[in-house]
């Protein structure tokens, strides 16, 4: 068997590769081995491998005999390294246990603190330390973590207990408590433990360390964490690592603290360090917002105007030596690290260090930045910056200039800045937004259980908590606004209300947060469009040097069109023209035309129609001049357009002169029962031409008009929707070649145009090979050929998709990220088979699935010759088939 448990620091002499795969020890496991091999002060310890964790939920919950040998001899490794042992009354040795997945997945695991304490090594501790204070709050720091996260009772409890012990001495900070008010309190934690559960808390420290081991490998499939992998597209059969490391210290009075910082800012990227820190505190106490934190920097504290020293200006030393290895880290990971250490009785310790998480702006100026300084080449920035964190650039920001009525001002902790309705915990954030509502989830501090809210939210607001508590780190890795720390907040979830100093609101009125600044304001405040300049246009401009495909746009409004150009898109992949009819008085022309009983009645109904679809495609083509742009023929099932009602059905008889009873007579003669597989797409062209002849009509007089009036006329490409043989194609084709040459001789110019098929039914691709015989591209509508593939309505899946995707049945949600194995098998097949009979067939794609990474990351393998995406995704798009390339 391949070795699963690997030691690091003490008198570890050497790491192996397999220690530094993040496959295989987890990204902490493996900088840990890193850190400790280039000589950083590192607690010894040892990680168990992501295998076992896998093997461990495989075999439902035990552990092999195996694992136990090699744990046990691990922790002699521990023993040794510090010269203490585990479970010893006189000088105990205490462990952290924490998980380590190959991603780091901020809040989403478990981590238990001062493992190893008992009613007899706690006293071994207070006589070692010489400092029992220190020694009864570490204990009871270990009884509630322990009892949350690997006995499962509600924290709740114990924090209920500890803030009702500080009342009764009128203490308002941990700090104040003396050690006999930790024995007292460590007592009512017992008896919680054991009114809650029937039995006492364990005292056996072996069982403890597998408690902990087993509940970091049950954490990974808690629906939390579950709720974090389908978000952001981890898959859940990697397994998570296991930590185990000796024990240090920021408790143990003045000259200890803890603290957690990054080498750069990460929510703007500038070369400034940036962290918090506490004294006299352990580093839960940091992350978890229990104690305001302190600046790391003493112009960090400055700019806030804050009083409390920083560690620059408090310790000195130790920072001093936290400068070095911020230098020495970034140097040799080339990238912004996000840091915990622990500083004990003035000795700096290293807990960790990582990549940090990073807002889309930050990304993008590390990227920048480190190519000019020789740190990492163009090709590495590249492919550093997730594609999906532009999103975060894409949209617009606050007013600077529309009135704000600031309530308070709290941590900018995510930038940003979003509007939406109060919802006071995560239950109701994801109910409201899933019924359209734009929300703001405010708590006193967020949780790893409140990840499903934070994701559904626009924005967060916490009570408590600094720049690095869960809702800061989690919400900068979703693109979400947050101000967190926000002074005179309180929240009474019994009546469903907020005050914010004196203003009292209810859950359903109107924030707005700016996670720039901290401001929270009442109501809506205006905005802006964003500008993409600096190091985006850099970075955009380095992308798209390096990718092959091209990046077009889903546009059929002549401002879509002007927005995706202002994005880089190079052309339309697809225009909907059926999005074009259904304004008011568009819709009652083709309602006359669908309930006509005769060619003469559908004739006259699109001759009205005829001036307005030339005029839409006149100014398509005027801002799309020079590029291709491939038009759908209209495809929607009729239903979609037919009156609904008796008010519909009597002002389209008032406009037709038609009965409404013969209306609804002939609304019934049209009425299918599965439309999405009827009368639809090519089947309307063929049952009734003159629909698509006034279409071609429109778009070859349109573009006509634009050669003629600039002479940069765009490439028109007629694509015929849900084509399934090759006849079908053949036929409209030749009616859409006879329109071209009846205005190209009425207008006595001819233009370049193509005639194509939108490949979007399993028969289509499997016959692509005839297909193309009459087609000049193919463009895959991924989102009806996953319908049609799968049998899954996209419109309905909804209500079980996650559930799938949570079983493992499908990796992702098909939807969202094209099912490579089966539609993309099919998209494959049609790409040979088309360019075998046709060379030159142009091929692209044009389903939501364009502006998705991992289906462009297919879109190349497979040799498309475009993607196209939506207009705010056609830079990320754009990055990600670089990316594609590059890889």
């Amino acid at each position: 068997m391949e070795q699963t448990v690997f030691t690091f620091g003490g008198d570890s002499s050497h790491t192996n590769a397999r220690q530094k795969d993040k496959t295989v020890t987890g990204g902490k496991g493996a900088n840990l081995a890193e850190m400790a091999a280039i000589g950083l002060p590192v607690p010894p310890g040892f990680t168990i491998a992501t295998d076992e964790c896998v093997r461990y939920l495989k075999d439902g919950g035990d552990f092999s005999s195996q694992l136990q040998d090699d744990v046990a001899q691990a922790l002699k490794h521990i023993e040794k390294s510090v010269g203490k042992r585990f479970g010893d009354a006189v000088d105990p040795l205490l462990v952290s246990v924490r998980s380590g997945a190959r991603v780091s997945m901020p809040g989403m695991m478990d981590t238990v603190l001062n493992l190893g304490l008992n009613d007899e090594t706690v006293e071994g501790l207070a006589t070692a330390s010489g400092d029992p204070r220190f020694a009864w709050d570490s204990y009871r720091r270990f009884i509630q973590m322990y009892s949350d996260v690997v006995l499962g009772l509600d924290h709740g409890l114990f924090e209920e207990a500890l803030e009702i012990a500080k009342e009764d001495k009128g203490f308002y900070n941990d700090t104040e408590m003396e050690c006999e008010d930790w024995q007292a309190l460590v007592a009512q934690y017992k008896a919680i433990v054991r009114e809650q559960l029937g039995e006492d808390f364990p005292q056996d420290v072996h069982h403890q360390l597998w408690g902990a081991i087993r509940a970091v490998f049950d954490s990974w499939d808690s629906e939390r964490a579950k709720v974090y992998r389908r978000l952001n597209d981890i898959p859940g059969d990697w397994g998570t690592a296991v930590n185990v490391q000796a024990m240090v210290f920021g408790n143990m009075g003045e000259t200890s603290a803890t603290g957690v910082a990054f080498t750069r800012d990460p929510a703007t990227g500038e070369k400034a360090y940036y962290g918090e820190y506490l004294i006299n505190a352990q580093g839960e106490d940091v992350v978890a917002g229990i104690r305001t934190p302190q600046y790391l920097t003493k112009a960090a504290r400055e700019a806030a105007g804050a009083k409390p020293l920083s560690m620059e200006e408090a310790m000195p030393d130790a920072y001093a030596e936290l400068v070095q290895v911020f230098e020495l880290l970034e140097r040799h990971y080339r990238d912004m690290q996000d840091i915990e250490f622990t500083v004990e009785r003035g000795k700096l310790w290293m807990l960790q260090t990582r990549s940090g998480k990073r807002t889309a702006k930050a990304a993008l100026k590390l990227a920048v930045d480190m190519v000019g300084e020789g740190l990492i080449d163009e090709k590495t920035a590249i492919l550093r910056v997730d594609p999906m964190a532009l999103d975060q650039l894409l949209h617009p920001t606050l007013d600077p200039d529309a009135p704000r009525d600031v309530l308070t001002t709290g941590l900018p902790a995510s930038p940003g800045a979003a509007s939406g309705r109060i919802v006071l915990d995560a239950d109701t954030a994801e109910q409201w937004s899933h019924r359209g509502e734009k929300v703001i989830l405010v708590r006193v501090e967020t949780s790893p259980e409140d990840i499903h809210g934070m994701h559904a939210a626009q924005g967060i607001l916490t009570a408590r908590g600094g720049m690095t508590s869960h809702a800061a780190v989690v919400a900068r890795g979703m693109g979400r606004p947050c101000v967190s720390g926000a002074p005179g907040v309180s929240i009474d979830l019994k009546n469903r209300t907020l005050r914010i100093g004196e203003r009292e609101l209810s859950e359903g009125d109107t924030l707005t947060l700016d996670g720039g600044n901290g401001q929270v304001m009442a109501g809506h405040v205006a905005t802006i469009e964003p500008e993409l300049a600096g190091d985006f246009g850099t970075l955009m401009e380095w992308a798209d040097k390096h990718r092959r495909m091209k990046v077009r746009t889903n546009a059929e409004t002549p401002a879509d069109c002007r927005m995706a150009r202002q994005f880089g898109a190079e052309g339309i992949g697809l225009c909907r023209t059926e999005h074009m009819f259904f304004d008011a008085r568009r819709i009652r022309a083709v309602r006359e035309m669908i309930l006509a009983d005769s060619e003469k009645g559908r004739r006259a109904a699109l001759a009205k129609l005829l001036p307005e679809q030339r005029a839409d495609f006149r100014e398509i083509f005027e801002v799309m001049a020079g590029l291709p742009c491939t038009i759908r023929l209209l495809d929607p099932p009729l239903h979609e357009f037919l009156p609904h009602g008796d008010a519909e059905f009597a002002e389209l008889a008032d406009a037709t002169g038609l009965g409404v009873d013969h209306l609804k007579r002939r609304a019934g003669e049209l009425h299918e029962f599965n439309p999405m597989l009827g009368h639809r797409g090519c089947r309307l062209g063929i049952t009734y031409p003159e629909i698509y002849e006034m279409q071609a009509r429109a778009i070859f007089e349109a573009v006509c008009d634009v050669a003629e009036a600039s002479g940069a006329a765009p490439l028109p490409e007629i694509m015929i929707p849900l084509v399934a043989t090759k006849r079908e194609l053949a036929l409209l084709r030749e009616l859409i070649d006879r329109i071209a040459a009846e205005v190209f001789a009425e207008k006595g110019r001819e233009v370049a145009y193509l005639v194509g098929t939108m490949i979007e039914l399993p028969r289509a691709a499997l016959m692509a090979g005839e297909i193309a015989e009459e087609a000049r591209f193919f463009s895959f509508g991924t989102n009806d050929l996953t319908q049609t593939t799968l049998g899954v309505s996209r419109d309905d899946s909804a209500r079980f998709l996650a559930q799938y995707v949570d079983r493992g049945i499908f990796a992702r949600d098909p939807f969202v990220s094209l099912d490579i194995d089966g539609v993309g098998q099919l998209v494959e097949i049609a790409a040979k088979r088309g360019r075998a009979t046709r060379g030159d067939i142009k091929l692209g794609i044009c389903g939501e699935h364009g502006g998705d990474p991992a289906s462009i990351a297919f879109c190349e393998q497979v040799g498309l010759d475009y993607v196209s995406a939506s207009p705010y995704r056609v830079p990320i798009a754009r990055l990600a088939a670089a990316q594609a390339a590059l890889r």
